[in-house]
């Protein structure tokens, strides 16, 4: 904020006059920002006025909500806040407000100079408690400063004019001018300069005034008529940064009498397909019927043209035989000869029944695409190059006569991984990654060359670029290889034939080198000199037991420049093998202790299997010495779970059966309800709750026991776990749950678990009283 005073106070020394002109109200002075006596003088003082008749304020400002304008301020506030600082006037209260203690006054929006350029205002100052005026109404200003916030503008999108053909250069066509709302008197935002952006080089403009003019002499409407021009206005005086608008101007040529009478020609527009007709021309024979039946013909022939005759109307017909080339031939001229087919023997004598016509062709100009040098490219360019590496050149030139200027492309629907670029200039092909040639041998890619002056005119080429070898990778095994050794072999016995592969292709042909790493006791390899190499044995007698696979490491080395190796593995198993090298088992075989372990080695490994019965032994004693623990450990521990009893041990305890599909049990009976976080001080009498009905959700039917754990007299003031697990009904020994047991903790008589069946053998055991002896 402190910066936009600044600013605006250098723009007020700027315009404003001198202190003497001002107009100015009776009072003391005070500054613009509220300066006092102590702060230093900044303009001259006045012993008639308390304020500045204009501020200023620049137009769309984009800054904080309110923007500073000014500060109004009277010798007579002291500062103590008994002065009152009112404004009125255009906009006061809804555009400007002013703070009643300090005199700031702000702006509450944007403001647009050319909606409203100045605003009058009316300021009074006024005692804070009794409002008598201690200041005269005083009148000022505020005025936008304009900023560059509008392009300039044509008056019509489209205009109409027209010269007359073969007009010197230089001749006054028409004058379009562009308007702008800016401030014209402010700055650049409204000096405007014309430019063409469209039309030449026929046609010029004047940059000050947006007059066309004639830029090219001999323009002959008969050649081309209609010209469209565009016409660019550009604000700042063209500097950049600048506002533009453009329009149109459509310009016809209008004719003079510049050409001599002559017979009709033919005109025949270059781009004609062969075979097609450009002209017709007929003889005139006063006879009827087949008499006045005539042929037509070329004397001498013609290589680009052809004449046939037309039955119907008895018409010559000029068609093309070959194609026509502006560029390189534009007049054709040439003799028609015209006769009767039927002649009458009578008349044939003194009489000639033919006639001739000279006949000319003038060719019309097409704007035509780009021509390739080639079609197709095939450039050639090494793997590995680096990006922006030169890959080759196309050249397309525009086969019109003006010869309008290319620019090049790719297309990259063919270019999908964005391999290469093209200087759209001068056509020069270059890398933008590295290429692969293990990936992709050729690369097929679109040139597309567009005339600048008409994108429309359109041409492409196929471009192959082949993507030469470098020697980059290295051999390595053909194939994944299944090798054995036999326990029998004999020294120096082959037992695997290698060969390899390497995706480069040099030019004389792969030769490759094998060896091994280092020296073998136990294989040892030959190369055949062919790309193979044979994998012999270096001594015999393989065991097994002694090792079941061995690990060879191969290097195969390729002849190419930079020489490129690798070490592939060969894995060669030991096995059993009948009496003609038939592979029988590769398994190692289980031995006896006798054929590999020492007397020493069976004695220790004995000591500890005696060293482990001991412990085991010893552990079973403790466990038989230990109490069995009962079902409840304490008067605390009273828990009403779902138990499944179909293994060993556990009993109540086992809380790991749980279903919660018992409670969609329809028939679930209610069992004792005890709370599990307190000891009952007695016990309920037994209470029986109606089925649940068919269908009902387990949610409601937990929601209704919660509702009765709820309304429990007993339950205690603080919050505890309550579980709510049923079994299901059906059972022979309905519920097992303990809170439906005897009042009584003393022994209970369980002899009739015994009756149940086998499936409660476990659980009579378990609630079976016993002796205290066979406890012990």
């Amino acid at each position: 904020m402190i910066a936009n005073q600044i600013l605006l106070l250098l723009l007020m020394l700027s315009v404003l006059p001198s202190s003497a002109a001002l107009p100015l109200s009776p009072g003391n002075i005070g500054n613009l920002f509220g300066t006092s006596e102590s702060d230093g003088k900044i303009l001259q003082r006045s012993k008639r006025g308390w304020m500045w008749n204009q501020f200023f304020l620049l137009e769309e400002y984009t800054g904080n909500d309110h923007q500073y304008v000014g500060k109004l301020h009277s010798n007579m506030d002291k500062n103590d806040g008994n002065v009152k600082y009112v404004l009125t006037g255009d906009g006061a209260g809804t555009l400007f407000l002013i703070d009643e203690k300090s005199g700031d006054i702000h702006a509450t929006k944007r403001l647009d100079r050319e909606e409203k350029a100045m605003y009058t205002l009316h300021a009074k100052v006024l005692d804070r408690n009794t409002n008598a005026e201690l200041e005269p109404d005083t009148e000022f200003n505020i005025k936008i400063h304009d900023i560059n916030d509008n392009a300039p503008k044509f008056a019509k999108e489209i205009y109409f004019a027209s010269v007359p053909e073969m007009s010197e250069v230089g001749t006054s066509v028409v004058t379009v001018t562009a308007t702008d709302a800016d401030d014209q008197t402010y700055g650049n935002s409204a000096k405007l300069v014309y430019s063409i952006l469209q039309g030449q080089p026929y046609f010029s403009v004047d940059s000050e005034n947006g007059t066309i003019k004639t830029a090219l002499p001999g323009m002959d409407r008969e050649l081309k008529e209609n010209y469209q021009v565009v016409i660019q206005a550009k604000d700042m005086a063209g500097q950049m940064g600048g506002l533009s608008g453009t329009t149109t101007v459509s310009i016809t040529l209008s004719d003079v009498n510049d050409s001599p009478p002559r017979f009709a020609n033919l005109t025949a527009v270059e781009s004609t397909d062969i075979g097609g007709a450009i002209g017709r021309i007929k003889a005139d024979d006063p006879d009827v019927g087949h008499n006045a039946e005539m042929e037509y013909s070329i004397v001498g022939g013609h290589d680009i043209f052809n004449i046939i005759t037309d039955q119907t109307t008895q018409e010559g017909v000029i068609i093309i035989k070959k194609a026509l080339d502006y560029e390189s031939k534009r007049d054709y001229e040439f003799r028609v000869e015209v006769k009767n087919t039927y002649l009458d023997a009578r008349f044939i004598h003194g009489l000639q029944f033919k006639d001739y016509a000279t006949v000319k062709v003038t060719v019309e100009d097409v704007d035509e695409p780009p021509i390739f040098t080639r079609n197709p490219y095939i450039i050639e360019v090494h793997e590995d190059t680096a990006a922006g590496s030169f890959v080759g050149v196309v050249s397309a030139r525009d086969p019109d006569a003006d010869n309008k200027p290319v620019k090049y492309s790719i297309d990259r629907h063919t270019d999908l991984e964005r391999l290469f670029n093209i200087d759209s200039v001068n056509g020069t092909i270059t890398t933008l990654k590295a290429l692969d040639r293990e990936m992709s041998k050729w690369h097929n890619i679109s040139v597309v060359a567009t005339e600048i002056n008409n994108p429309r005119q359109t041409t492409r080429v196929p471009v192959f670029i082949k993507v030469l070898d470098v020697n980059d990778n290295a051999p390595e095994f053909a194939m994944s290889y299944d090798t054995f050794v036999c326990e029998n072999v004999k020294a120096g016995q082959l037992i695997q034939t290698i060969s390899a592969v390497d995706t480069d292709e040099p030019l004389v042909g792969h030769k490759f080198v094998f060896s091994i790493s280092a020296t073998n006791p136990n294989f040892t390899i030959v190369d055949r000199e062919d790309n193979t190499a044979n994998i012999l044995t270096r001594r015999g007698g393989f065991s097994r037991r002694e090792m079941s696979m061995y690990f060879l490491p191969v290097v195969i080395s390729d002849n190419d420049y930079p020489i490129q190796s690798s070490t592939s593995t060969l894995i060669v198993r030991v096995c059993a093998c009948d009496s003609h090298g038939n592979m029988q088992s590769c398994n190692p075989e289980v031995l006896p202790f006798s054929d590999g372990l020492t007397t020493g080695a069976l004695v220790a490994i004995l000591l500890c299997v005696i060293i482990l019965l001991m412990i085991v032994v010893l552990f079973a004693a403790l466990r038989r010495q230990r109490k069995k623990e009962p079902l409840i450990i304490s008067k605390e521990d009273v828990r009403d779970n779902v138990v499944s009893y179909n293994d060993e041990g556990g009993g109540e305890e086992d809380t790991q059966a749980f279903d919660i599909g018992t409670l969609r049990n329809p028939e679930v009976m209610d069992a004792n309800k005890l709370r599990r976080d307190i000891i009952p001080e007695m016990l309920f009498p037994f209470r029986r709750t109606s089925p649940i009905k068919d269908n009902t959700d387990v949610r409601d039917f937990i929601n209704g026991r919660l509702q009765e754990n709820d309304s429990d007299p007993t339950a205690p003031p603080y919050d505890s776990l309550a579980t709510y697990a049923y079994e299901g009904s059906g059972s022979l020994a309905e519920s097992l749950s303990s809170l439906e047991s005897a009042a009584t903790e003393g022994d209970q008589d369980y002899d009739y678990l015994s009756n149940w069946g086998p499936q409660f053998k476990k659980l009579a055991e378990m609630y079976i009283g016993k002796s205290p002896d066979r406890e012990t």
